[in-house]
C-alpha cells in the first residue's frame, strides 16, 4: 500500500492513539479519530486533517460510521487495567476487536493494524527471559485476564487475515513518552517524588524492552503501508534500540525531575508477598464497596509486581527485516524529550497529577487509568 491514505485511529483520545493521529498526519494521511462518548476530544478537533467521530467498540453501527471510507484501521482501543470481570475484559478487547474487524472488512478497508501486547504471551510462572522472538507461542494459561483477551483478540486479528484484507499485530512493550499521565512511568515517578516507591527488584538486575511512543507510531505506520504479502496474518515485537536495567532507568528518570531515588531495598519474596497481600485486600474492599467489579487501580498487584521484577527483552529482528523498523527515537534523545515536555506542562506535579489513594503499607499509589486506550505502561 503506497502513498495518502484515510486511516482510522480507535483510542484515538488516549497516550498511544493520539501520537498515532499525529504520527499519520506528519506523513500526509487523511485521519478519522473514533473516541468514546464523553472523552476529551479537544485537541484532536483543533487539528487539521482530523475528523472525530463518536462511538464505542460495543455499538455496531458507530464502528460501521467510523470505518467507512477508511483504507487503514489503527486500532490501540482497549482495556488495559490489570483488574476487573472477565466480561468487561471480553468486551471491549475481544468482541469490541471482532466487531471492528468485521466494521472494516464491511467498510471496504484493506488494511488492519491491531496494537497487541508483549502481554499477550506472559505465564503465570516464568523465570527471565531474554531475547525472546515471534516464534514463542500463547501460553496454555495466560498471567490475567488482560493478557489473555489481548492474546484472543490479537488471534482472531491474525485469522481474519485474506487477500483482499491484509491484517497484522504489533506488540510494543512498556510504552512511554510525552502526554502520558496514567501510565508506568508517570507512575513511578509519581511514587519517587513523594518517597513512596522501595526498590522491589531485590537487588536483581531486571533487564527490559521498552518501547517510546515515537518508536510505537512509526512501527504502526510501517505496519499499515508495508507489502501485504510481507505481513499479513503476522505479529510483531517493537521496542527501543537500546536493552534497560530497569531499576537504575527508574532512578536515572526521578533524578531528572529531583525526585529521591526507588527506596528501601525490599527483598524479591517479601516484595511478592506484599503485592499479593496488598491485591487481595484492595479487591476485597472495592467488591464490597462497589458490589461487583470496579474501574479503581490497586496501589500494587501480582502483575506489576511481575513486570518490575522479571527481565523480558524482545528481538525485534522481524520488524526490522519486514517493516524497516529502526526504532528512530534513541533512549537519550526521548528523555531529553520528555524533560522539555514535563517542564512545559508545568513540572512532575502537573504531569503526575491525579486522584491518588495510597493504601496503608503500600508502595506504588493508585492512579486511574483508562479502560480503552492503550497506555504507555508497564501492562505492555
Amino acid at each position: 500500500m503506497a502513498g495518502a491514505v484515510k486511516i482510522l485511529v480507535t483510542g484515538a483520545s488516549g497516550f498511544l492513539g493520539g501520537h498515532l493521529v499525529d504520527g499519520a498526519l506528519h506523513q500526509g494521511h487523511q485521519v478519522r479519530a473514533l473516541v468514546r462518548p464523553g472523552s476529551d476530544a479537544v485537541r484532536l478537533r483543533s487539528l487539521p486533517g482530523v475528523e472525530v467521530v463518536t462511538g464505542d467498540l460495543t455499538d455496531e453501527g458507530s464502528l460501521g460510521r467510523a470505518a467507512a471510507g477508511c483504507q487503514v484501521v489503527l486500532h490501540s482501543a482497549a482495556r488495559v487495567v490489570d483488574h476487573g470481570s472477565r466480561a468487561q475484559f471480553e468486551a471491549a478487547n475481544v468482541t469490541g476487536t471482532q466487531r471492528l474487524l468485521a466494521a472494516a472488512r464491511s467498510a471496504g478497508a484493506r488494511r488492519f493494524v491491531f496494537v497487541s501486547s508483549p502481554s499477550a504471551l506472559m505465564r503465570v510462572r516464568e523465570g527471565d527471559r531474554l531475547g525472546i522472538d515471534e516464534s514463542t507461542p500463547y501460553p496454555q494459561r495466560w498471567f490475567n485476564l488482560y493478557c489473555e483477551t489481548k492474546a484472543i483478540a490479537e488471534q482472531h486479528v491474525r485469522a481474519a487475515d485474506a487477500p483482499e484484507f491484509t491484517t497484522c499485530a504489533v506488540r510494543p512493550r512498556g510504552i512511554w513518552g510525552p502526554r502520558d499521565h496514567a501510565g508506568f512511568l508517570p507512575r513511578m515517578v509519581d511514587a519517587m517524588r513523594v518517597g513512596r516507591l522501595p526498590d522491589l527488584s531485590g537487588g536483581k538486575r531486571v533487564l527490559v524492552s521498552l518501547c517510546h511512543v515515537d518508536n510505537a507510531v512509526d512501527a504502526c505506520l510501517r505496519a499499515a503501508l508495508a507489502p501485504a504479502g510481507r505481513v499479513g496474518g503476522k505479529a510483531y515485537f517493537v521496542a527501543d534500540r537500546e536493552e534497560t536495567d530497569l531499576w537504575p532507568f527508574l532512578a536515572r528518570v526521578g533524578a531528572l525531575f529531583d525526585c529521591p531515588p526507588p527506596a528501601p531495598r525490599i527483598p524479591l519474596l517479601l516484595g511478592r508477598g506484599m503485592a499479593a497481600a496488598v491485591e487481595t485486600g484492595w479487591r476485597l474492599r472495592h467488591r464490597s464497596a462497589a458490589g461487583g467489579a470496579t474501574d479503581a487501580t490497586p496501589p500494587l498487584s501480582r502483575y506489576m509486581m511481575a513486570l518490575l521484577t522479571r527481565s523480558a527483552t524482545y528481538d525485534t529482528a522481524a520488524a526490522r527485516h519486514d517493516l524497516g523498523y529502526t526504532a528512530p527515537r534513541s533512549q537519550a534523545d526521548g528523555l531529553r524529550a520528555l524533560r522539555e515536555w514535563v517542564t512545559g506542562v508545568g513540572g512532575v506535579a502537573a504531569w503526575t497529577a491525579g486522584p491518588a489513594a495510597a493504601a496503608a503499607g503500600t508502595a506504588v499509589p493508585a492512579r486511574p487509568t483508562p479502560d480503552r486506550t492503550e497506555q504507555g505502561n508497564t501492562k505492555s
